[in-house]
């Protein structure tokens, strides 16, 4: 093993995490001594750095947009502009070096290959073969429910049976048996507060990392209300928003940083759990477990296993690999030998299936509408979401000539599209008392989640996408209305008229919340826009000169 001369120096980087920001940042910046520079290439700091720059890249780019909400210099602002971009790319190159660098470890760790058979057997054949696996460790007498999806969880049974079952600290159980928003709320009160160590238990890590994202979209919010107010305010009185939103900023880097570091220490636990699974006595029991449920996979599907073993045969033969037991080869083995069973599986039994459905709503090129009811007002919705506030912008326009635009705080832009369907819904629904409508998305999230919540009668069936109040607040009004609206995906940015049309009302109405656009040219726009619409369309359409209309590019 190599000793590199700064392992003290490495260490103390490490534990600090304003001494290597600093030093990361000096680098950057080319005035890092040299000792300093050489310690910051050490592989040990490889994901250390990755999150002292998450921090500093939004650090900068707030100090950007105060800047541009204040009465800053322009030379100033164009100072603080191309600080933000040197560590942007900064950022980017360091995650590279950090992917490079996992590659290479994962390359360097020694574990054993199974059997190239079993491997193409397990992939092409995984329900068969987990069963036979399932049924080899019900015999050795594990419990039934353990594991339950054999290949998924054999490494978290090696090392939960190798390390014991310990006892939870208090604090450690709380955060375990707390529900989903308990455990959000615990993780700003980590980065607003005081760091919380109890996060980093082997026990918690998964979840730390599972909901890190969903703690860094509130951290978004606080910043689209605080820019919000700052915004609206005239640039005289901007001094007590504007310091609101630095320390929103602050607390999103820090936010930010915590989740790299879920990242990187779930990470650290997967590869100690592998390192059990590889070297461990829990691991030799799994190898002799695989190799007897591989015997019985092959006395219950004989046919099967004889044509794994002669395309495991054949392939051997050309391998350039074989010497080291073709370890990247079983994938690509058992993608053919798939395919080959497909096309040769019940081919007498085709006139007796009914054909399979084709998802031909997100899969085509364009939405379908020839089924739309010849009295249906139609609209198309879109959406604009900036990158460091939940800030978002939404816009429509309706075949009628119609249109709408504003703006609400949004986690991703999936949820931001959502609210432009529900605006534009809602808003046709009260102007069109019994007619249908329709509104059409370029989103595939923001649509299948609507239809999912319209479909079940329960707002709550977009949840997962719709995690702010106002979206859900929207989504409840919505599905009370469900009986008279339907949503399709129409695909975007092609040159459909409706579709432009519903971008450009959305970005304008995000620079115009974020203060970059005047609020007299808004109203301007917006009657131009309403005037050229209500003159380009005609009153009402039948449906097949809708759907020329919708669909053509």
């Amino acid at each position: 093993m190599t000793i590199t001369p700064h392992t003290e120096l490495i260490r103390r980087l490490a534990d600090d995490f304003t001494a290597l920001q600093d030093a990361v940042l000096a680098d950057m910046n080319g005035m890092c001594a040299p000792e300093i520079a050489a310690a910051l290439q050490d592989e040990a700091l490889v994901g250390p750095v990755t999150v002292v720059l998450a921090h500093a890249d939004v650090l900068a780019r707030g100090a950007v947009r105060q800047a541009e909400l204040s009465s800053r210099t322009p030379d100033r602002l164009r100072r603080l502009r191309a600080h933000a971009r040197r560590l942007r790319r900064a950022r980017s190159q360091a995650e590279a070096r950090y992917k490079k660098e996992r590659a290479r470890q994962v390359g360097r760790r020694c574990r054993p290959v199974d059997p190239l058979e079993l491997r193409v057997a397990r992939a092409a054949f995984r329900p068969a073969y987990d069963e036979s696996l399932r049924q080899e460790l019900r015999g050795r007498g594990l419990p039934d429910e353990t594991p339950q999806a054999p290949e998924g969880d054999l490494a978290r049974w090696v090392w939960e049976r190798e390390t014991g079952v310990r006892p939870l600290p208090a604090e450690v159980r709380e955060l375990c048996d707390c529900d989903d928003e308990t455990f959000v709320g615990a993780l700003l009160l980590d980065a607003r507060e005081e760091e919380n160590p109890y996060l980093q238990d082997d026990a918690v890590v998964e979840r730390w990392a599972r909901h890190a994202r969903t703690a860094l979209a509130w951290g978004r919010y606080a910043i689209g209300q605080t820019e919000r107010e700052a915004a609206s305010c005239a640039p005289a009185v901007r001094r007590i928003p504007l310091e609101a939103l630095d320390d929103a900023y602050q607390n999103a880097a820090v936010l930010a940083a915590r989740c790299r570091e879920a990242q990187l220490r779930l990470t650290a636990l997967h590869d100690r759990m592998q390192a059990a699974l590889a070297t461990g006595p829990g691991g030799e029991l799994v190898g002799e477990c695989r190799a007897a449920a591989l015997a019985r996979f092959a006395e219950a599907r004989p046919e099967a296993w004889n044509v794994v073993r002669d395309v495991t045969a054949q392939h051997r033969v050309d391998c350039p690999e074989q010497a080291d037991g073709c370890p990247h080869c079983h994938r690509a083995l058992a993608a053919v030998l798939t395919d080959s069973l497909d096309e040769c599986t019940h081919e007498d039994d085709d006139a007796a299936c009914p054909e399979e459905d084709v998802d031909v709503t997100y899969g085509d090129r364009y939405a379908l509408l020839t089924d739309l009811p010849d009295l249906a007002v139609v609209a198309v919705a879109d959406a604009a979401a900036g990158d460091d506030s939940a800030l978002c912008g939404y816009g429509w326009a309706a075949e009628d000539g119609a249109t709408g635009h504003g703006h609400f705080l949004a986690s991703s832009s999936g949820e931001a599209e959502v609210i432009g369907i529900c605006a534009a819904a809602l808003s046709l629904l009260d102007h069109h008392e019994d007619a249908p409508v329709v509104v059409l998305c370029d989103s595939v999230q923001a649509v299948r989640a609507v239809d999912a919540a319209l479909g079940a009668g329960d707002a709550e069936a977009a949840r997962r996408v719709c995690v702010f109040p106002e979206s859900r607040e929207l989504m409840h009004r919505l599905v009370r209305r469900r009986h008279r609206v339907q949503v399709r995906w129409l695909k975007g940015h092609v040159g459909h008229e409706l579709n432009e049309a519903a971008d450009a009302l959305a970005r304008f109405a995000l620079r115009r919340v974020t203060g970059r656009i005047p609020s007299g040219a808004v109203r301007r726009e917006k009657r131009g826009s309403s005037a050229r619409w209500a003159g380009n369309q005609a009153p009402s359409r039948s449906r097949h000169e809708r759907t020329i209309l919708l669909s053509c590019a």
